[in-house]
């Protein structure tokens, strides 16, 4: 397809947008099942739930532009998505494991929330409000399932692969933000 147009740019988002969301829709089980903790467990399972519920909302624009959301895959997703395999495969303690499923699914989030915003800026400028206000509701969606895993990860689990300690020892927060992404 040649990119001549911002219209053909967005679909072309669209198509990345959608392969992304079937990759983590395979890959979160495995994540799911690693995970030790049942608070993060539980909030990768509810994300799986709204991923799913994603993929039909790009379905859904996809109808609306007469096009489909197949036939590309993102390569950007695929690596993000391998490296967080390879850390399940590492031998590591439940703890840091739990904070390394944290650090992974923040990295799948970033992804996300760049190309919703760009999808739904995009919808914008087109004219396209209908698509615009579901591209936003995934970003939204995006925004509170990294906010979620931010929040496990300062509260306790990041503490926890540290040993239970604090990095510095004097008492500050340090180690609560290992995995603390802004």
């Amino acid at each position: 397809m040649e990119m001549d147009s911002l219209q053909k740019l967005y679909e072309d988002q669209l198509k990345d947008l959608h392969s992304v969301e079937r990759q983590i829709i395979q890959a979160l089980p495995k994540m799911i099942k690693a995970a030790e903790d049942e608070e993060l467990s539980s909030a990768l399972e509810e994300h799986l739930d709204v991923t799913k519920e994603q993929l039909a909302r790009l379905d859904s624009i996809f109808e609306k532009l007469g096009k489909r959301g197949t036939g590309k895959k993102c390569k950007g997703m695929e690596g993000i998505l391998e490296e967080g395999k390879e850390l399940l495969e590492k031998d590591a303690d439940a703890d840091v494991l739990d904070a390394a499923i944290i650090a992974a699914a923040q990295h799948v989030e970033h992804y996300e929330m760049a190309g919703y915003g760009t999808a739904a800026a995009y919808a914008k400028l087109l004219g396209e409000r209908d698509a615009e206000k579901l591209l936003r509701k995934s970003l939204e969606e995006e925004k509170e399932a990294d906010e979620k895993l931010s929040g496990l990860a300062e509260s306790r689990l990041n503490l926890e692969a540290n040993g239970g300690l604090l990095a510095s020892g004097k008492g500050d927060d340090s180690a609560s933000r290992l995995v603390r992404v802004q």
